[in-house]
């Protein structure tokens, strides 16, 4: 029965990942880079601006881990350049995430207490059973935060995969060595898929060394041949991460790039009498107040509102008024919490991968950042489980059967309730609220491109809307050679991202000045979003929202 259980809960986590997936969200810049290198790899072995099988993919100068690139390769050979080869990957590894849970909860409690749903009088009759491991697989199965991460081409999703792989091999690997050197294996695959992981790994390996050390110790003689390789396989990272790569990457997102830190330093020395006094200089410095933006930014990944209500504040990483967990499980977690105080015995790793997590998201100045801490949906999860088979196993106890099962119901309710507003909002709600988010009508505005592709010999493309060159080079499938040695990256921008400006006969720069631009092209298909092209321009054509707004004015110059 517990197979079956089992298998139902990973049916559920499949069918609200798979859903839609070709078209909800709509593809998304990242995406689209992820699937058209993939392509142009199979087409030449470079990448789009000519790199041979690069260890990280320059793109839009941010330097993406390839690991998740490598692994769509075969979709895009297969299924060919569209949105269900970038995400069926993603997709797949989030079903199979929800069963590594469910395992990894088996090999942490081994004694797991059991709850039953129901129980026969007569013993012959099968009942249902559940344990953390059951309600922590539903519960990841059914989680917002893990359900939005596993329905597109986001190397983060794949990253929590490797690393939850890699935790659940670890502890395996106490009881027989050969599985550690595929916990090694898990743990730097995840170091080449997702920046984050390179801050978080490291943390997450030195906290399983001492908390496990003195299994390890015993078996000492056993851990080279793990440590031989994970060096081996770490090296070309490391180079790839001290060279311009990883420099750029760092540059243009860390705390340190932020200014305001050093005008908050200033500021405060002077309102000193003498800003080179002791107590200036020792009190307000770049240790001082570069250690308070961390902690600051890592406490802000604990906070209700983040959690449980609003989620983060990039559109594109969340669902209108939804947090990233549900609100039941914020009793759910601090039960959880209280009750793992009574008997810490399993929990270490838990609360030391809870605690750690927020480290890459707080290290960047947008923080808290759902997508940077992902994988903290792991151990919230498992800490919700614990939290709610205590409170099953108290309603068990009820004397009264009718209180007991009203109870019952109405927990049911109330998940069942908040589970189906959040699919309301996300299936309804998010697109026509965050249109933009997800690049809605570039896809349309593509198809409307190439029908019109020899009428007109210069398009002019506003880029309000992040990237649109690689998404042009994804729906028209563009030939990767063409594209290699005939366009140029901007130099980088604040945040460290460059784009293409000019290819083919396509360029993309956002409308600040009508007058400037229709005098600038002749000839030409000028397309620019509702609010940088005036209604009485000649528009021939506009392309629209989900929402029943204009995405795109196309105007004939």
């Amino acid at each position: 029965m517990k197979k079956l259980i089992l298998i139902t809960i990973l049916i559920l986590a499949a069918i609200l990942r798979f859903n839609e997936l070709n078209t909800l969200p709509a593809l998304n810049a990242d995406e689209a880079a992820i699937g058209y290198n993939a392509y142009s790899l199979l087409q030449t072995g470079k990448d789009e601006h000519g790199n041979p099988w690069p260890i990280s993919f320059q793109s839009f100068n941010d330097y993406k881990p390839s690991l998740f690139f490598y692994i769509v390769l075969p979709f895009v050979k297969l299924l060919g350049l569209s949105e269900l080869a970038v995400r069926i990957p993603g997709a797949a590894l989030g079903v199979a995430t929800v069963l590594l849970v469910w395992l990894l909860a088996k090999e942490l409690f081994p004694q797991q207490k059991k709850f039953s749903i129901f129980k026969p009088e007569r013993p012959s009759f099968a009942y249902f059973q559940f344990s953390i491991s059951e309600i922590a697989a539903l519960l990841l199965a059914i989680s917002p935060w893990h359900i939005h991460f596993s329905r597109g081409g986001w190397e983060v999703n794949v990253a929590t995969f490797f690393i939850t792989l890699g935790i659940w091999l670890f502890l395996k690997g106490l009881k027989n060595n050969k599985f550690l050197v595929l916990s090694v294996l898990s743990l730097i695959a995840s170091l080449y898929t997702y920046h984050a992981a390179r801050v978080v790994v490291p943390l997450l390996m030195l906290g399983l060394l001492l908390i496990y050390r003195k299994a390890l110790w015993t078996n000492r003689s056993k851990l080279i041949l793990p440590i031989l390789i994970g060096g081996l396989l770490i090296i070309p990272l490391v180079r790839d991460l001290t060279g311009e790569k990883g420099i750029s990457r760092a540059s243009g997102v860390s705390i340190f790039a932020d200014q305001g830190v050093i005008e908050r330093i200033n500021e405060q020395r002077g309102e000193h009498g003498n800003i080179n006094s002791i107590p200036a200089l020792i009190l307000h410095n770049k240790i001082v107040n570069y250690s308070l933006d961390f902690l600051n930014n890592w406490g802000e990944h604990f906070w209700g509102e983040f959690l449980f209500l609003s989620g983060d504040e990039i559109q594109r990483n969340r669902v209108p008024e939804t947090g990233l967990l549900y609100i039941f499980q914020l009793p759910l977690v601090i039960i959880g919490l209280l009750s793992i105080a009574r008997s810490t015995a399993g929990w270490g790793i838990i609360l030391w991968w809870l605690i750690v997590t927020p480290a890459a998201a707080a290290l960047t100045f947008q923080s808290p950042h759902a997508l940077r801490a992902h994988n903290m949906v792991i151990p919230l999860t498992i800490i919700s489980s614990f939290g709610l088979l205590g409170i099953l196993d108290w309603l068990s106890r009820l004397k009264f059967k009718f209180l007991r099962a009203s109870c019952y119901l109405l927990l049911v309710v109330i998940i069942s309730w908040e589970f189906s507003r959040y699919l309301h909002q996300y299936y309804i709600h998010m697109v026509k609220e965050y249109p933009s988010s997800s690049q809605y009508g570039v896809k349309e505005l593509v198809t409307y491109v190439k029908e019109n592709y020899d009428n007109y010999p210069k398009f002019a493309i506003t880029d309000k809307y992040d990237q649109p060159y690689i998404l042009f080079l994804f729906y028209l499938k563009y030939p990767p050679e063409k594209f290699q040695g005939n366009h140029a990256l901007t130099p980088r921008d604040k945040f460290g991202f460059s784009t293409v400006r000019d290819f083919d006969k396509f360029h993309f720069e956002e409308i600040n000045n009508w007058d400037e631009i229709i005098g600038k092209y002749t000839r030409a298909l000028i397309i620019g979003t509702d609010k940088e092209i005036p209604d009485n321009a000649n528009i021939i054509h506009k392309i629209y929202f989900p929402n029943g707004k204009a995405a795109f004015k196309i105007v004939a110059n």
